[in-house]
């Protein structure tokens, strides 16, 4: 069942609905909220990621499928809630490094494999890749936090710039311009991985 049909469902009182649709984003919404709040923040992201849900059960007699995806609604969801965290915090920009702990330490690698066509890592390139998913966590984090957001609601959530522009309420220039910066510091974060991997073989 498509998720708005389920959360549709659940606005009916089916609660086995909302258990289908918590397991199928738990991990997506979890990874989007730690990443937008950073590593000076990252003891909070359970109480964000939770807190993301019980918005989500507020609004479930408001929701009314309307053109977007409920992924959709329920990422703009989520980073409201990171951004009303990092408002309260008075962290709009986190610098420290990643410990290298948990599971983000591979899946960000995504990114930077698909904007070189690299390919998979063999088993003797892991060392090279979890340094390289290490220091981009910590590029993340360097990044403003608008900047993070606009990022990652384009590369976890596939957000066109014109679906930035809505959700963050910006006109289209300026949600492009915020993309467009983000990602060239991310690259210029990333020059020394990047220079290794698009040395001709």
């Amino acid at each position: 069942m498509p998720d708005d049909q389920l959360m549709l469902a659940y606005a009916r009182g089916d609660a086995q609905a909302f258990d289908l649709l918590y397991a199928r984003h738990e991990s997506a919404l979890f990874r989007f909220v730690r990443r937008l709040l950073g590593a000076p923040l990252a003891a909070q992201a359970d109480e964000v990621f939770q807190d993301t849900w019980l918005r989500i059960i507020a609004a479930r007699e408001r929701y009314a499928p309307q053109g977007a995806a409920w992924r959709t609604w329920a990422f703009t969801i989520a980073h409201n809630a990171a951004m009303d965290r990092l408002r309260a915090g008075g962290r709009e920009v986190g610098l420290d490094a990643m410990n290298g702990s948990g599971d983000d330490t591979t899946d960000p690698l995504d990114w930077l494999q698909e904007a070189i066509d690299a390919a998979h890592p063999s088993a003797e390139d892991e060392a090279f890749w979890r340094a390289a998913g290490q220091q981009l966590l910590h590029c993340l984090d360097e990044l403003p936090a608008l900047q993070r957001a606009a990022f990652l609601l384009h590369h976890e959530d596939g957000a066109t710039v014109d679906d930035l522009a809505q959700r963050l309420g910006l006109n289209f220039e300026t949600a492009k311009s915020r993309l467009r910066y983000a990602l060239q510091k991310l690259r210029g974060c990333m020059q020394h991985y990047l220079a290794v991997l698009e040395k001709p073989t």
